[in-house]
């Protein structure tokens, strides 16, 4: 039986954390991914309640 390599070993543990790695970073991006779209529909509900608004006649700091 011959004696594992010791360069063999270390990159089979680098490899081990790399894939963990990974993996813990996709999950954040699809939970970033998710707050953006949340963010953006918020966005999107706020921009086009202040659009639906009628103008203000006064709004451009016109006094009666």
């Amino acid at each position: 039986m011959s004696a594992v390599n010791p360069e063999t070993t270390r990159l089979i543990r680098d490899n081990a954390y790399l894939l963990g790695r990974n993996a813990e970073l996709q999950n954040e991006v699809m939970a970033l991914s998710a707050e953006v779209e949340r963010l953006r529909q918020a966005h999107e509900r706020l921009h086009g309640r202040i659009a639906a608004r009628a103008p203000n006649p006064l709004g451009s700091g016109q006094c009666v």
